[in-house]
């Protein structure tokens, strides 16, 4: 009996001493989660000064290695409909020079893609790798500054495919205007002048026209995670069926190194495009030429990619 209530008070201290050291544990690793948020903060703190100050800013990071894909009306490539998946690659990159008085931003979209796919617009498609993302993007900004968040500014940006139609179409939009800067993340450049050149081959519906461009970017890194969005549009003077928007996104969260996922979507809406690609690439109508832009059913075009992530 006395054997077995020594036991029973062993046990008890045991719990005792488990649930007091437990207790304490949490404790000590509350006091030094404090700690190492005050730390954290005060490097976010000085991370901001550091972003303030003049001279270069360079960085970039994208999505590599395989993937699964789906897209739907992505008429600038030869296969519009597709779900498959991949093979490629992601490039979200910048080059900016912030200084007192001026700046000059420069960033590149890159998203190429090799698959074997399933073309749901024609049953006898090739089922060897062949190239279904195709997405290049480069613009560069120019602002001087007139406050602390405006400046007047010149925009250059190119837009076209590199493996499937390469500037055919391609589209450079030249303007000037003004541009607000609100904090180091966001860019809105508003230009009420500005030419959208659209370059093609042959006997095609593009057509080049003076209106308004408007683009609105935002780059930033939170802890792991990378954030790139960017809405541009064209609005023509001339006539309202020259107009076209695209926004396209990119996230990469890291999980080990600076190896993670990344996540990629778009939304385009471009009439042009789809005229084109109704009178002549689509192959399951073989091209219809009577085709109009009052008749087009002009879908919205969109293209995801998901995959591994780096960051460069």
């Amino acid at each position: 009996m006395k054997k077995l209530l020594l036991s029973i008070l062993a046990v008890m201290v045991f719990t005792v001493g488990f649930t007091q050291t437990k207790e304490e544990l949490e404790s000590q690793k509350a006091e030094v989660q404090a700690e190492a948020d005050k730390f954290q903060a005060k490097a976010d703190s000085i991370q901001g000064i550091i972003d303030a100050l003049p001279g270069w800013r360079i960085g970039a990071f994208g999505t590599i290695g395989g993937s699964l894909s789906q897209f739907n009306n992505w008429y600038a490539q030869g296969s519009p409909n597709n779900e498959a998946g991949n093979i490629g690659f992601t490039v979200n990159g910048y080059a900016n020079k912030i200084e007192d008085k001026y700046f000059w931003k420069n960033a590149l979209t890159l998203n190429l893609n090799w698959i074997k796919f399933d073309d749901k617009d024609d049953p006898n498609d090739d089922d060897s790798f062949r190239a279904a993302t195709d997405v290049f993007n480069l613009s560069s900004l120019y602002g001087y500054r007139v406050s602390d968040s405006w400046a007047v500014s010149a925009f250059g940006e190119y837009r076209t495919t590199l493996i499937d139609n390469f500037n055919d179409p391609g589209y450079l939009d030249l303007g000037v205007g003004m541009t607000w800067t609100p904090n180091a993340d966001l860019t809105v450049v508003i230009h009420p002048l500005n030419y959208n050149f659209v370059f093609s081959s042959g006997d095609t519906v593009f057509d080049s026209s003076l209106g308004a461009k408007i683009v609105a970017d935002y780059t930033k890194t939170i802890g792991n995670l990378n954030i790139k969005s960017n809405f541009s549009t064209f609005q023509s003077y001339e006539d309202s069926n020259l107009s076209n928007w695209t926004w396209t996104n990119s996230l990469g969260y890291t999980i080990w190194e600076n190896i993670g996922v990344g996540f990629d979507f778009a939304l385009r809406d471009n009439k042009q495009e789809a005229l084109n690609y109704i009178q002549n690439l689509d192959p399951a109508l073989g091209g219809n030429p009577n085709e109009t832009f009052d008749s087009v059913d002009n879908d919205l075009q969109t293209f995801w990619t998901f995959g591994l992530s780096y960051k460069f």
